[in-house]
């Protein structure tokens, strides 16, 4: 059973900056792209930044600049650093690991952890 288990999200205030962490409990975490994902009230699941297995990013437009993300393959943990968060920042932010081969698509999602930013 793979588990992701995120945490660091917190109440903040605008300007303010946290770290999300995402622990994977898989051997084979090297191979599997991390993506974290986020969804406010009323709105649909976006994507918010991707880092591939050979360290490729991307962000959505909405962070660029302001959002980091890492991964730490020797502790199979993928990290989100937001910096400069904004009141539309507030979501419950998702961690998911995706890995595609010839014949299949295996993808694993956390629980979700809360930011929200004051403003």
């Amino acid at each position: 059973q793979v588990q992701l288990v995120e945490s660091g999200g917190a109440l903040v205030q605008s300007g303010g900056s946290l770290t999300l962490s995402c622990v994977v409990s898989i051997s084979t975490f090297s191979m599997y792209a991390v993506g974290w994902y986020r969804q406010a009230p009323g709105k649909q699941r976006e994507a918010v930044a991707v880092i591939s297995s050979s360290d490729h990013t991307n962000y959505v437009d909405s962070v660029k600049g302001r959002f980091t993300i890492t991964r730490d393959n020797a502790n199979n943990t993928g990290y989100l650093l937001m910096n400069s968060l904004k009141p539309e920042d507030t979501a419950v932010y998702y961690c998911q690991i995706k890995r595609t081969s010839k014949y299949e698509t295996y993808e694993y999602w956390g629980q979700g952890t809360q930011v929200t930013v004051s403003s």
